[in-house]
């Protein structure tokens, strides 16, 4: 047993050293970075000693995957517990309100959130960076789910944008008119929310939108990458046009795994690093948009895929905890874990009951090492672009079904990720019993959805 667990106390969750405060959490969630953009997961060419340095003071998983492999659904996914079979929000679905402005579709308010569930323990909760699950004066707003403070992007597709004319403080639009550098601003937001809440239990869901494209930075702050790599020019297109498009995303992680140093800093300054539990992630697999060359940094780390791939490279993705003398220092965890498994964690955390109908399991133990770690039967994702895809995980066999959409075009890739975790080696044709019997797992897993159904579905 860890020595200081024998000074956890359970009141109505973990209190740290015996007393009555529950612990803070953190969590960061990164914007499109992939699992091999960290050096804690391999990266040679970026620097990001903070958040390898939470790595060693805590625990990496080897295997944890995001709710999807696109924004939305996967941050849905993430504050709902439910996978993409049956989750709210699917896909990014854009709305426009009343002006003409683009939102996504709002989560139901009937959705219990893991802000909602926080909140029935007395915390403060504030979401910060890109949101993406609901508009202004829509049930979606984070204000309507649980957090007492937002500010950043409500809709995520204004977030393409570093320099964006407007972002939102609760339901106020904070007018920027292009001049300020949006992360920068989001990261004064969320220091100064932990300076304000220092003294009561706090849940801070950072989501930042870096390394996300545009790739830019203020002043063109490129630092020891500037003249460091060879650079193919972006022309722009749908994205702001970059000389160095190398420099500037390697700067871009440079500069999140920067503020998160402020914000461990900040922790160690009021005294609350050893009651803070802090997690690090990424919502999906990297891009190959506005110049990023995700195969120069090995951004997937040598798996088959990014962004809007159901392959590994599309929805594995770093994992880090760090809670200093509860998670053992330097450990790796090899259980394997998702996006929706964080509100039931959340839920033993604090001792409150799961809420019914949810897909995730506690991986608590894993962190503490005590109690029972619980295992999933299977992990499920659909994607509602590109066809249609749908993807199943059992004991590491993973089945990946394409062309959803269209049965004449549909196919189905086989993957034994014990001996071929890059998804080189489709064997789907060797073991039909195996397809067969995941077959019927994703027709299981599956719930038909009005909002986002697959086209054979459409009435």
């Amino acid at each position: 047993m860890i020595p200081a667990l024998l000074g956890l106390c359970p009141v109505g969750g973990y209190a740290q050293n015996g007393a009555d405060r529950l612990p803070n959490v953190i969590y960061i969630m990164a914007d499109d970075l992939g699992i091999g953009d960290l050096g804690c997961y391999g990266q040679r060419l970026i620097k990001t000693p903070a958040v390898d340095g939470l790595a060693k003071s805590g625990m990496r998983f080897s295997q944890h995957y995001a709710g999807c492999t696109v924004s939305a659904p996967s941050r849905c996914v993430l504050m709902t517990g439910k996978h993409t079979g049956h989750s709210f929000v699917r896909g990014n679905k854009g709305v426009e309100d009343a002006e003409g402005r683009k939102f996504d579709f709002p989560l139901a308010d009937g959705e219990v959130t893991v802000a909602e569930v926080m909140k029935r323990k007395n915390y403060a909760t504030a979401c910060i960076g890109k949101w993406g699950l609901g508009g202004p004066q829509t049930e979606g707003h984070p204000n309507k789910q649980g957090f007492d403070y937002f500010f950043g992007y409500l809709g995520q597709a204004n977030a393409h944008r570093y320099y964006p004319e407007f972002l939102f403080e609760n339901e106020k639009m904070v007018k920027l008119d292009k001049q300020v550098y949006s992360h920068d601003l989001i990261m004064e937001k969320a220091l100064s929310f932990i300076e304000k809440n220092a003294e009561q239990p706090f849940f801070l869901y950072l989501s930042p939108t870096i390394p996300h494209a545009d790739l830019i930075l203020p002043d063109n702050q490129l630092g020891d990458y500037d003249g460091k790599f060879v650079e193919k020019p972006f022309k722009g297109g749908g994205y702001v046009a970059q000389p160095k498009p190398r420099a500037t995303f390697a700067a871009m992680v440079s500069r999140l795994d920067r503020d998160v140093q402020r914000v461990l800093d900040l922790l160690e300054e009021k005294g609350l690093t050893e009651n803070t539990l802090v997690m690090f992630t990424s919502d999906n697999g990297t891009h190959k948009e506005g110049g990023h060359d995700p195969f120069f940094f090995n951004s997937s780390g040598g798996f088959r895929g990014a962004k809007r791939d159901l392959y590994e490279g599309g929805i594995r993705t770093p994992f880090i905890v760090s809670w200093p003398g509860v998670i053992k220092s330097g450990t790796v965890s090899f259980h394997v874990s998702a996006f929706w498994d964080f509100l039931p964690t959340m839920c033993e955390l604090i001792g409150e009951k799961v809420p019914a109908g949810l897909d995730g399991i506690s991986y608590l133990p894993a962190l503490t090492g005590t109690g029972k770690q619980k295992q999933h039967d299977y992990l499920y994702w659909e994607f509602h672009e590109q066809g249609g895809k749908q993807a199943v995980l059992r004991d590491n066999w993973k089945l990946i079904r394409l062309q959803v959409d269209n049965p004449a075009k549909t196919r189905q890739e086989l993957y034994n990720l014990n001996t071929d975790p890059m998804e080189v080696l489709d064997v789907a044709g060797q073991y039909p019993e195996k397809v067969k019997e995941l077959g019927k797992l994703l027709d299981k897993a599956h719930v038909s959805s009005e909002l986002y159904p697959f086209k054979t579905e459409r009435k």
